[in-house]
Order: C-alpha cells, then structure tokens, then sequence
C-alpha cells in the first residue's frame, strides 16, 4: 500500500513537471491569438483622426429635420369605387338584384400649397368615384380632382381645410446628384406616416428604354412599398425631390429599387393642369434612333454617348435652330445628356415657347444652337386610341393626297383598332364630313368632343383606297 501511494505521487509531480515544461518551452515565445470570433473594422480612406469612425461618413447630415419639416406634409389618399355586384343564377331564380360593391384604394399625396392643393400618382386616384384626404393629425376631407395626367402619372387635388396646411416646397430635381442622401415618406400598408431612407442610385432611369415611353425616373434604395406611391422623396434638406411611384419587383413588395417622378416634371406638370387644365407639352421636333434598334446597331451607334438625330421635323423649333440630322445631342443648358431618358426628362420640364442652349456634335466638331420647343400637338394628337401625326407636303405631292393625317400607332382595346381594319399606314382623311387637313383640325375637334357624336370617318387604305366606316349607338 505504501509503495502504490509513493509511485501515484511520482506520477503527479512527473506530470505537472511535464506540463510547466511544455507551457515554457513550446508556449511562451509565440503570440497569443484570442478564439474568440470579431467582425474586422473598416476604416474609411480619408476619417477625421478625432472623431468616431462610425459617424466619420455621415458628419452633419441630419433625418431628423427633414423628417420632422415634411411627415405632416405627407398625406393619405383613399379612393373608393362603386361597381355593379356580379350575379349569378340563383339571383335569376329567386329575383334577387346584385348590390353594388365598393371597391377601395389607398395611396399618399404631398400637400404642395398651404390652401390645400395636393400632388399625388395618376393610378392613385383613377376611376375614383369619391376622394378623401386624412392628414397626419387624423382629420379627413373630402378631395376633388382638379386635374391629372396618366402619361406622368401625375395627379392634383385639392382639399378645403380649416385652417392654413403645413406644406413642402418644390426642389430642383436637375442638381440631385447620385449617392446623395434621400427619404421616402408615406403610408405603406396604410401605415401612416412612415419614414424610409436611402440614397439616390441613378438617374434619368427609364423602365421602358425599348419603347422609348419618355420616362425619366430618379431611382433610389430607400424602401418603398404599397402605398407609398404618391408619397415624398425628400433630401435632407426637406425639399420635394421627387414623387414616388414603382418599385421593381416579382413579389410587389421591395426588393431594393424604387422609383420617382423628378420633382421638376412634377412641378411643370402641376402648374400647366392649374393654369391650363391639360399639360403643356415642348417638343423639339427631332426624330432619334433607338440604340438598341437593329439599325443602331448595324450603324455603330448603339454606343453613342448623346442622342443620334435621325430627322429634323420642317418648321420645326430644331429645325430653325439649325439642328441636322446625324447631329448627336451632347447637352442641353446645364444638362447633360448621354442618352435618350436624359433628353425626355430634361424636355418634359419645359413648356412651348421656352429657347433651349443645344450643345451638339456635327461631325466631330462641337456646335452650340438655340432652339425654341414647339408646341406638341403641331406634330402629333391622340385620338380614339390612335396616334396621328401630319403628312408632309413632299409626301402628299408624291401620292397626290389633297388632305389627311396618317396613323402610325394604334392602342390596344381602342374602338378602332378593335371594330375597324385600320392599321399604322393608314390615312385619316374625314370625321363626321369634315375634311382633315392636319392634326390641329382633329385637336379642335377633340375641344368639341366629337367623338361623344362620332358617326362616320373616313381612310385611305395601304393601297389609296377609301375605307369608310359609320358608327351608331
């Protein structure tokens, strides 16, 4: 027993001996490295030495007043529709009527005057039966729609308050600059008064670059969702940047982009629905090629950086201001202008009449012209889903037409297209019996609307064949 207690005690001083030696030897000259797991710090290429690195990149931009000067601004906007109840057979049955069925929208508006004018989106409002605006204190009013306009998606109401509305002044969309800090505010999910922040991450972004639809968007990450459409972008300033209205997504819910109609389309777009009640669209008078059309590319220009003039419109603004076809458009006034959603944005600001600085490239040398805008409807008119534009005299001359304006796009579902076989190519010649010698006949008669009396018009086919075709009630 005595031996065994000596060879246990052997053994534990021979292996504390073995151990300390091992902890001397083998650990004491390397550095110790801590287990435990540590997000790596990154430290900005240029910091304030003295100041916490984490507020280094955001020094002296502040949410909070740009949120406090614009969340009672902001607005919620509900429509409500009525449509008839579907019926079914056992209402045949039985005698019962359907009861009409209500349907309800909601979106954001920006009060944009302190006696209650307020911006919101076109899809907002539309087929609206009755309009009411709830203010960020909870108290509603019944709105009325002074005026929209669906290509924009732009719309204006207004509301009788009580008093005198906090409001949000306009920016100037022009100087926003990409990264530049922005927020979104509206009533996701009817939840009012939400407050989302982002950068602007481009712009001039058009979500339909192939169709060429003159959409100018400013693009950014701060989230929006539905309901938010109408609402404010705002920059740190408070002022109105923008109004927002899409998000890009497979869920409809965001997912990391939105967009906004620029604050200076919106602003133009609201002032000619209350001083004119329709807007008041320039137009240059160019016709552009498409990059990415397949004579872009086959031409090399679909790397053009500026717009490719293909046609100048005779008596057009661009063509007595000395524009050529195969000019390429490098700015307008302070703009640049790199591709064809820079141009439209920058277009759809201006109004008739207004003289623009044009900087182009004619042949490697840089030109500077002035053009003043015409006036959209001298060169084309919407009507009855058709899209009409004047024929020139060369071409009237050539095929020994004494009066008509050509069709050259149909909307789907129009009357026409639908009960018709007219086709782009076609000739509108008369309306009703009355001669149409150019667009600005079928703009006159749009004023009297005749298409509530529409009884007969008149084609010339492909082939300068008459096509008539007579409409009853």
């Amino acid at each position: 027993m005595k031996k065994l207690s000596t060879l246990i005690l052997a053994s534990v001083i021979g292996g504390a001996f073995t151990l300390g030696f091992y902890k001397i030897a083998l650990e004491t000259p390397q550095e110790t490295t801590s287990k435990e797991a540590t997000m790596p710090t990154y430290i900005p290429a240029t910091y304030t030495a003295n100041k916490p690195i984490a507020t280094a990149a955001i020094e002296g931009i502040d949410f909070t007043n740009a949120a406090e000067k614009t969340v009672n601004s902001v607005v919620h906007v509900k429509n409500r529709a009525t449509s008839e109840g579907g019926s079914s057979i056992y209402d045949f049955f039985y005698g019962r009527s359907s009861k009409p069925r209500v349907r309800e929208g909601s979106g954001s508006g920006v009060i944009i005057s302190p006696d209650g004018y307020v911006i919101t989106n076109n899809h907002v409002i539309e087929g609206a039966d009755e309009l009411e605006v709830t203010l960020n204190n909870n108290k509603s009013y019944p709105a009325t729609l002074i005026g929209s306009d669906p290509k924009t998606d732009i719309a204006v109401l207004k509301i009788e308050a009580d008093t005198d509305l906090q409001f949000i002044a306009f920016g100037d969309s022009d100087n926003v600059r990409v990264g530049e800090w922005v927020l979104a505010v509206g009533n996701p999910f009817n939840l009012t008064s939400t407050v989302t922040a982002g950068i602007i991450s481009a712009k001039a972004r058009d979500l339909n670059e192939f169709d060429q639809q003159n959409q100018s968007f400013l693009q950014t990450d701060a989230a929006v969702n539905p309901g938010n459409s109408g609402g404010a972008l705002v920059n740190t300033n408070g002022d109105l940047i923008g109004i927002n209205t899409a998000i890009t997504s497979q869920t409809g819910s965001f997912v990391g982009y939105s967009f906004a109609v620029p604050s200076n389309i919106a602003k133009k777009v609201v002032d000619d629905l209350l001083e004119y009640g329709d807007v008041q669209k320039g137009v240059l008078g160019i016709t552009t090629l498409n990059r990415n059309s397949k004579e872009a590319i086959e031409k090399g220009l679909d790397q053009v950086d500026g717009v490719y003039v293909s046609g100048v419109e005779k008596d057009s603004g661009a063509d007595k201001g000395g524009l050529q076809s195969g000019d390429v458009i490098k700015k307008i006034d302070r703009v640049r202008i790199r591709k064809f959603a820079d141009l439209t944005g920058y277009l759809n600001s201006k109004r008739p009449n207004e003289t623009l600085n044009v900087l182009v490239d004619r042949n490697g040398s840089r030109k500077e012209l002035k053009v003043t805008l015409s006036k959209f409807d001298i060169f084309e008119v919407d009507f009855l889903g058709m899209k009409l534009r004047n024929i020139s005299a060369e071409n009237k001359e050539k095929y020994e037409i004494s009066n008509g304006v050509g069709v050259y796009e149909l909307k789907a579902g129009s009357i026409i297209n639908n009960s018709t076989d007219v086709r782009p190519g076609y000739i509108l010649t008369e309306i009703n019996g009355i001669k149409i010698k150019s667009i600005s006949d079928i703009a006159k008669l749009k004023k009297k609307n005749i298409q509530d009396d529409l009884e007969k018009i008149t084609f010339l086919n492909g082939k300068l064949e008459a096509e008539r075709y007579i409409f009853r009630d």
